[in-house]
């Protein structure tokens, strides 16, 4: 049995379970400042009682062989937190560290839909752009954690800024990429004295997310629609450059892909046909995430498992 801790820039859980009984028990609470989310963490760990060993998922930058949180943007003041050593040092488990897109990546590949591949990407796809890379059954984080920062891989010399650099992966292909995406095309037809389903005012402008795009291009809108076939070219050109350099048997795409599938799928991979070597396509499948609103739960369990069964138990 596994305890695993989700830490996110606003919320934090810890909960216990592994592949056979499940998620058996959950504790959930605010992130606030570093030494209550500490304690906090602490006791919801002393309740859940004994486990092999503990697990974290956590935004990044950080270092996963040090075991040390370093500074992330949405949690203020956690700067070079050694977490491991003291989580290891209060319940005497072994712990690890990973940041939040490669647990994800170890979830889908244990549990999810790239279960049984020896080699998977996963595109996390939602407020940004990132992504965690199982190569020949192992997970590849780099030399110091930064690989799968796929979302700064420019794609065009235009286009909306992700990751600090305009026409990225993650521009075009991110809630917050699709949601400039609307901006624009709207500002356009607003221009021309039209309006569109998503927006009819300058005033709603800023109320434009991707979740209101999609809606209305399932509803036929032909600007919405237009949002999502820019996205899903892009989509299918990053993701042709991993097919080549990676050869992937499989691709799993989580957040906006797993919700709007049926907007993109279509145009990706007419772009992936067209793109692609043949070679490596042809062994390659790309598939929505299959663990749902359950993978975080499920990602900071499986950093638990993976450094378990790889460190612990050879």
């Amino acid at each position: 049995m596994f305890i695993g801790i989700d830490i996110g820039g606003t919320k934090c859980a810890v909960i216990k379970g592994d592949s056979v009984c499940g998620v058996v028990d959950k504790i959930k609470f605010d992130t606030t400042n570093l030494n209550d989310t500490l304690k906090n963490i602490c006791d919801a760990v002393e309740k859940m009682g004994n486990a092999d060993a503990i697990g974290i998922s956590c935004g990044g930058p950080l270092d996963s062989k040090k075991g040390v949180i370093q500074s992330p943007p949405n949690l203020l003041g956690w700067d070079n937190v050694p977490i491991c050593n003291v989580l290891k040092e209060r319940f005497g488990v072994p712990v690890a560290l990973q940041n939040d897109a490669n647990a994800c990546a170890l979830a889908e590949w244990k549990y999810g839909a790239g279960k049984g591949t020896e080699n998977m990407i996963f595109l996390t796809f939602g407020t940004g752009l990132g992504a965690g890379l199982i190569l020949n059954g192992r997970l590849y984080s780099g030399t110091n954690d930064m690989a799968g920062e796929v979302g700064h891989i420019r794609l065009s010399e235009f286009g909306p800024v992700g990751y600090g650099k305009s026409g990225s992966f993650e521009g075009f292909c991110s809630g917050g990429g699709i949601a400039e995406l609307g901006k624009m095309l709207a500002k356009e037809k607003l221009q021309l004295g039209e309006k569109t389903a998503f927006c009819s005012g300058y005033d709603e402008l800023d109320k434009i997310n991707a979740k209101s795009i999609a809606e209305c291009a399932k509803l036929g809108d032909e600007t919405a629609v237009k949002v999502y076939d820019i996205c899903a070219e892009k989509l299918g050109a990053g993701i042709s450059v991993l097919i080549d350099i990676l050869n992937p048997e499989c691709i799993v795409i989580g957040s906006v892909f797993q919700r709007s599938e049926e907007l993109l799928r279509e145009r990706m991979e007419a772009v992936i046909e067209r793109e692609a070597l043949s070679f490596s396509n042809a062994v390659c499948r790309v598939v929505p995430a299959e663990l749902g609103d359950s993978l975080g739960d499920w990602a900071a369990i499986a950093v638990a498992e993976n450094y378990y069964k790889e460190e612990i138990v050879k």
